[in-house]
């Protein structure tokens, strides 16, 4: 039964509900929301436990967690230029190798006409390829037949939007972006003799500045521990999903890691990653390998944390993705054996688009639970930030070392908030591509 918000009734039973909420919106208040808008205005400035009055400072702190201690040999603009010549020259690469896969096919052919035009800019691309490397360094010659060649690649890109092999570009987005990453590394990596790129820029900036190297260490973690905990995560699901003996055994097994301590399972890790007496290196043995100095070698700092990851919460975001699986009603597998689908039939026509929900949920967490990564870092090599070189050092542990170490205040809460900026709008990427993506049973 409704009422009417003129009545005493509604009015009362409103206020008793948030008479009820008032003691968790009271703690929320003070240990949470309090806290987040302080920190933000604490980010503007400048206070340290060393001085009791803090004053105003504006943005500085923010433009000093971007500032270097020394110029980069590279100009900024001109790697933001080649960056975008280098994307835009890319698209249409894939665009083409979409072309001719649909060459290749019986069903989608394209129009015979396109292989001109894609012809026309293979060559364009080939004579900007031999400029770049006849020239020394970065010229103007070079920058602006580079920009000539984007907008006439952004020409045939866009022109070719309603092409068959564009619709399979959108379609096929997992083997687009392979193509691209692909392609791209190919141009800018391979074919060209000096890359001179953002990413290259970003490389050389971040070993004079701790905030960049945090950023970079912070993504490179995220790359490599986000998809290879989905990856492992959705094949043990699916195993877990099937009728084997001992199936609850592996389920909790799998699980137990997560409940554990993070403490207890860094420490474990790091009498594994031993490089003299570790489990790891006893295993390489049986196989006449090298040792490796797991907990010592720059190189091998984010594997190593991402190993211990991986591992603590695979378990985890298996369970989530075994509930996904046994949601999906059976009569669609049912009506697949009966059209004589095969096992990867099933998987890639019935399984994955049904977990897509559920997928994309495990994406958003496991991606903001990465970039919060610490506790790793600061077990494994005993309280630093890496071996050598700050080679361990994350985004969290920049803020916890300028916040107990440093004790400088508005530094750590402008640093933690361009963390948020980050996560959130990864975050919004991700609801952006989910709502043309997922797909939600019933």
């Amino acid at each position: 039964m409704s009422y009417n918000r003129q009545s005493k009734k509604y009015w009362r039973e409103t206020w008793k509900a948030y008479l009820f909420l008032l003691p968790s919106l009271a703690i929320l208040g003070v240990f949470t929301f309090w806290p987040i808008g302080f920190s933000l205005v604490l980010s503007f400035f400048k206070w340290d436990y060393t001085s009791a009055s803090r004053y105003f400072i504006g943005l500085d702190n923010y433009k000093e967690l971007f500032r270097i201690s020394y110029p980069v040999q590279m100009n900024l603009l001109y790697s933001i230029i080649n960056m975008a010549v280098y994307a835009v020259a890319t698209l249409v690469l894939v665009q083409m190798v979409h072309f001719l896969l649909c060459g290749a096919s019986k069903y989608d052919k394209p129009e015979k006409e396109h292989a001109t035009l894609y012809a026309l800019f293979a060559g364009v691309l080939a004579g900007y390829v031999v400029l770049r490397n006849l020239s020394d360094g970065v010229t103007m010659a070079g920058i602006l037949y580079g920009l000539a060649m984007a907008a006439f690649a952004l020409v045939i890109f866009l022109r070719r939007r309603g092409s068959i092999q564009s619709v399979k570009m959108k379609s096929s987005q997992w083997v687009t972006l392979i193509l691209f990453i692909g392609i791209y590394y190919l141009l800018s990596r391979v074919l060209l003799k000096e890359s001179v790129d953002f990413l290259q820029y970003f490389v050389l900036a971040k070993e004079s500045s701790d905030f960049l190297k945090s950023i970079f260490n912070t993504i490179y973690y995220v790359v490599l521990s986000v998809p290879t905990q989905i990856v492992l995560a959705l094949l043990i699901a699916v195993l877990l999903n099937k009728s084997i003996k001992l199936r609850s055994l592996f389920r909790t097994a799998y699980f137990i890691p997560f409940v554990t301590s993070v403490v207890a399972v860094s420490l474990v890790w790091q009498w594994m990653f031993n490089d003299q007496f570790g489990l790891l290196n006893y295993i390489l043995s049986w196989f006449n390998l090298p040792k490796i100095a797991w907990l010592k070698e720059e190189v091998w700092t984010i594997p190593t944390i991402a190993i211990v990851s991986v591992w603590q919460h695979v378990g985890y975001t298996a369970v989530i993705f075994l509930a996904g699986l046994q949601n999906i009603d059976r009569s669609y597998y049912e009506a697949a054996d009966v059209d004589g689908a095969s096992s990867w039939q099933k998987f890639k026509f019935i399984t994955w688009p049904l977990l897509s929900g559920t997928t994309f949920f495990i994406m958003i967490i496991t991606m903001i639970g990465a970039f919060k990564v610490f506790s790793q870092i600061f077990i494994l090599y005993q309280g630093l930030p890496g071996p050598v070189n700050k080679s361990g050092l994350t985004l969290v542990y920049y803020v916890f070392d300028a916040f107990y170490n440093q004790q400088r205040m508005g530094v750590a809460s402008a640093a933690a908030y361009i963390l948020f900026m980050i996560i959130l709008l990864l975050t919004m990427v991700q609801l952006y591509v989910g709502k043309k993506r997922v797909h939600y049973e019933g």
